[in-house]
Order: structure tokens, then sequence, then C-alpha cells
């Protein structure tokens, strides 16, 4: 049998976002099940099941080496290992292997592809960023004047913006901008440009860039979040983005999905555990 994979997630208060992780680990659970692999999920903080409650977990089950795979896109925070080193007084006889973070590997930037071309797809009726429920969503819009549509904009009219977390480590912003880079080169080319923005901590915010895309000369300019799951922060990239398209109505923006749970990003997954297992002597 092989040694668990637990993944762990940095923990947030959001229901909408604990719910996809929790479809995520299901599904990575039902892949790996005939491989007899077991999986699990545990947060550093803010939400069950803890960290420490599903290592307690998978000890009391008899397994005392698995490999800890932080769910994140980017750079790994000193949380993650300070938080397996505690496991492991708790546990002496627990032993863990890390696997990579998932970005930017090729098939996360082609689910980022995806998810800009959803956005960035023309269709008959115009489309708006407006609220829809609790939360700024596209939406088809009906009552639109004629004045207000549209035109068709060629690709190289549209500009994109990539949204990072935003962290007070500076490698971990770098990295966001080199994953534009690279989203730019290898899927986004046709576009004039792929700018790089945070939902929060450090500069620019979203309105920082939308406002350097228009600068550009953008006609359209679409927000492409770089995140695993819907929630909390994929709610303020939409809401600073509403916020500076209702100051500037003559910029179509638009706002794509999150990668979200899917098979493709359990392929990765997937792929960071084998590899893990074949680094151990």
């Amino acid at each position: 049998m092989k040694p668990p994979l637990l993944l762990i997630g940095q923990g947030s208060q959001d229901d909408a976002y604990a719910a996809e992780f929790g479809r995520f680990v299901h599904r990575l659970r039902c892949r790996l099940d005939q491989t007899g692999a077991d999986v699990s999920g545990g947060y550093l903080e803010r939400a069950t099941p803890r960290l420490s409650d599903s290592v307690a977990s998978l000890v009391a089950r008899g397994h005392h080496r698995l490999v800890a795979l932080p769910l994140s896109l980017s750079r790994v925070s000193d949380d993650f290992p300070a938080a397996m080193a505690r496991e492991q007084q708790r546990h002496p006889t627990l032993m863990y292997d890390y696997g990579r973070p998932l970005g930017p590997d090729p098939r996360v930037l082609a689910l980022l592809a995806e998810r800009l071309n959803d956005a960035a797809t023309e269709i008959s009726r115009p489309r708006a960023l407006e609220l829809a429920g609790a939360r700024p969503r596209l939406r088809a819009v009906d009552s639109l004047p004629a004045e207000d549509y549209h035109a068709h904009v060629e690709p190289g009219d549209t500009a994109v913006v990539l949204v990072g977390e935003g962290s007070t480590d500076a490698a971990a912003n770098a990295e966001i901008h080199r994953v534009s880079r690279l989203f730019w080169e290898t899927h986004a080319y046709d576009f004039m440009t792929v700018e790089t923005a945070f939902v929060s901590v450090t500069p620019p915010g979203v309105p920082g860039g939308l406002e350097r895309c228009r600068r550009l000369g953008a006609k359209r300019v679409i927000v492409v979040p770089y995140l695993l799951f819907a929630g909390g922060l994929l709610e303020r990239v939409w809401a600073q983005a509403l916020a500076y398209g209702a100051g500037h109505p003559d910029l179509d923006i638009r706002c794509a999905e999150v990668i979200g749970d899917c098979e493709t990003l359990a392929d990765v997954v997937i792929d960071r555990y084998e590899e893990a297992l074949q680094l151990v002597p």
C-alpha cells in the first residue's frame, strides 16, 4: 500500500471555498482508491478539518509515513513546514515527504487559458458586469440600449489582468509576475498584454491593473483570477473589477472563473504525489 496523500490548505472561514476543497479531496480519494492510497485533507487555520486532526486520524489508521502536499499555486510559506514539524513532535513515529506546489505547471496554465477563453467568447447578446445575487458576476443583459452594446473586439485590443492573492513575501509576488509572462507567451500571445495584479496586501490591486490596461489603449479587459477555488477572494476580485467598471463604462470588463475542482487539476496533484514518492531513497 502506498503512503497516504495529505492535502494541506491554508484555511478560510469561507463556506464556498471549504466546500470546493472538500469536493476536490473526494475526487482525489476516488482517483487514488484504485492504487490503495488513502487521501485526506486538513487546514492550517480557521477551518475544519484541522491539519492536526487529519494527521491524528491517519496515524490512528496505521499510517506512519505520508506525502504532505500544500494545495497552493505559489511558493509555500514557512507556516507549512512549521505545522508539519509540530505534527512530528506529536507523533514521533511520523515520517513525511513534501510534494511541490501546483503552479505554474503547464496544465495549470492551460486551465487558465480555458477560463480566459470562456470569458472572451463572443455571444449574441451583450454581457455586463453586474450584481447577480450576492456576487458580482457576468451575465447576459436584455435591456441595454443599442448605444451601450459592446461591438466585436479583436484580441489585439483586449488585455488580460492576471490576479494573484498577494503576499508580504516579495519572492512570492515575483512568482505571480513570472506566471503572467509565461501565460502571455504560451496561451495569450494574441492579446495586447497580460498585466499582473493582486487581491490584497501588495500593489497593484485589481483597479491598478485595469487602469494600466486602459492607458495602454485596451478596449476590453479580461480579469483572470490565479486562484484555485471560488470563495471570498474571488468575490473581492470581482467586486474590485465591478467598482472600477462603474467609473469607466466605455471599457468592456469581463471576469473569468477560478481554476476550480476538475480532473486536470487532480492530474497535476497526482503527479506531484508520485514525484514525491520517487524522490524517496
